[in-house]
């Protein structure tokens, strides 16, 4: 299939800014600057400043980062964590690989934790909440979110891999809870040219914690002082990463311009639910990682795009977490983000697509559903 949107297009995005990311790694490599060196130190200080928390951990990848983030906060065999279905499957993996059991609850209509049904799902043996902040947007009614875990002594550990940048009253995603995780997966906002992740909290003992966890149990010296994983970034990619970091705000300010001109193109469609338009001042400052939409004749839509050279995805192969029968959770009474799996679709969302090709796209979907030209 020769394609004429990509779903995403690495090559073209790496050839924008080659000539920095070689000059990059051939100085980091040139001074044999490979594990916790001054790059990532560096790294993780921009990202801290970035995302407005007191401290920031590189690690292995964003499932080390949660994983980590739920021991340190003292999650083991016999708890229960509250989180969704709607994500990728490492969210609930890290709850079940510390012998904690996870507890869904439904989403809202943005796709996201619906707050108002966290108190109901919590019992004696809670002990974390796990929301997850979807497709650059903050989970949603943080606020009462906020609330309720602190109502019961709840930890919250974020899952933002999808949100960096995104703000709810100008405070960023990561930051409402006790830790909040982040994904520098290639694909995402900020990434990395392999896995990488990031811890960050406001908490000094936790941050310190979270240094040693991630490196053999290691503090400042050479004393082992607990036991502990290898899920250290390595150097390289925290030197890359840095770079991008000062891209990101122009690459955020794209997304949310293409996520308008969807908005623009689509939103006279019945047949489809559109996420929220991107707006200047509100609460929500949404970063547009994902264009994921809900459409009627989800699959015959999908074959129709591709059919045209347009490339979707739906996310996760089009399972929640719950419907993955061999992992043996489908106990679980979740009929909006059933609902939302019939539906969804993804639409190409990157900085490097131009306004022509994000017309071509939306002018498409008008074709399926003979909404004539937009």
């Amino acid at each position: 299939m020769e394609w004429k949107v990509r779903y995403f297009d690495y090559p073209l995005q790496f050839g924008i800014h080659e000539k920095e990311y070689t000059e990059i790694i051939k100085d980091t490599l040139a001074r044999g600057a490979y594990i916790l060196g001054e790059d990532l130190m560096r790294f993780e200080e921009n990202l801290a400043g970035f995302v407005g928390a007191k401290y920031a951990v590189g690690v292995g990848n964003c499932t080390d980062a949660l994983l980590l983030s739920l021991h340190a906060a003292g999650v083991g065999r016999g708890d229960e964590v509250i989180s969704v279905s709607h994500t990728f499957v490492a969210t609930i993996e890290v709850i079940k690989f510390w012998g904690a059991t996870p507890v869904f609850v439904d989403i809202a209509d943005d796709h996201n934790m619906n707050a108002a049904l966290i108190e109901k799902a919590i019992t004696k043996k809670t002990k974390a909440i796990v929301p997850v902040s979807l497709n650059g947007r903050i989970c949603s009614d943080i606020d009462k979110l906020v609330s309720v875990a602190e109502k019961h002594g709840l930890a919250i550990i974020e899952d933002s891999a999808q949100s960096l940048g995104a703000t709810y009253k100008g405070r960023g995603a990561g930051t409402f809870g006790l830790a909040g995780c982040f994904s520098f997966y290639p694909a995402k906002l900020l990434g990395a040219f392999g896995d990488a992740g990031a811890v960050v909290t406001d908490n000094t003992e936790f941050a310190d914690k979270i240094k040693m966890l991630r490196n053999h149990g290691r503090g400042k010296g050479t004393d082992i002082n607990l036991w502990g994983l290898n899920c250290r970034m390595d150097n390289l990619h925290g030197a890359i990463l840095d770079f991008k970091l000062t891209k990101l705000p122009g690459w955020i300010k794209r997304r949310r311009a293409i996520a308008g001109l969807y908005n623009s193109g689509l939103a006279h469609l019945k047949q489809l639910r559109l996420p929220s338009p991107p707006v200047e001042g509100g609460d929500y400052y949404d970063v547009f990682q994902n264009y994921e939409i809900e459409a009627e004749n989800r699959n015959e839509l999908v074959n129709f795009l591709n059919a045209r050279g347009i490339e979707v995805m739906l996310p996760w192969g089009g399972k929640g977490v719950h419907q993955f029968t061999a992992l043996t959770l489908n106990t679980f009474n979740l009929p909006r983000t059933d609902e939302l799996f019939r539906k969804v679709v993804m639409l190409p969302i990157y900085p490097e697509l131009d306004d022509e090709q994000v017309k071509y796209v939306a002018q498409a979907i008008c074709e399926f559903y003979n909404a004539g030209q937009w």
